[in-house]
């Protein structure tokens, strides 16, 4: 049962991404228009490339269970300093402090979540697993 649910784990968290991912590609002027909303204006190509590759490469790794550790720590660089810079509840109006800080925690929660992962691996159910128990028949050694 424990393995289900680390694989569920994996899966609900690389949603996550994974959408972020597809909604800043299909949205990609939208995003940059928003990006200039919050003051990031440098590179801002780049910095949505950036974090578009971040979002697909981490996403699909943490999907199939390919090293989670790495895929984790790339997810962790991308989504730490947005929630700092998209919900800093603290320099809002007292009228929205409270939704903006829920969002902030629901954010530190999923980093918890990665980082968790970061800690216990992948699990049983992985590509990185059935790599290392699948066995070559001999004749093609």
């Amino acid at each position: 049962m424990k393995d289900i649910i680390d694989l569920l784990g994996r899966i609900f968290l690389s949603a996550i991404f994974l959408y972020d991912a597809y909604d800043s590609i299909y949205y990609f002027d939208r995003t940059k228009a928003t990006m200039t909303e919050y003051g990031i204006t440098w590179q801002q190509d780049l910095l949505l490339v950036g974090a578009i590759f971040l979002l697909v490469t981490g996403g699909l790794m943490l999907l199939v269970g390919y090293r989670v550790t790495v895929a984790s720590i790339l997810l962790l660089i991308y989504y730490i300093p947005i929630t700092f810079i998209l919900h800093s509840w603290w320099n809002d109006p007292v009228e929205i402090q409270r939704e903006v800080a829920i969002h902030f925690m629901q954010n530190m929660a999923i980093a918890g979540g990665l980082m968790l992962l970061i800690g216990r691996g992948s699990g049983r159910y992985s590509i990185k697993r059935l790599f290392a128990t699948t066995r070559v028949p001999r004749k093609y050694r």
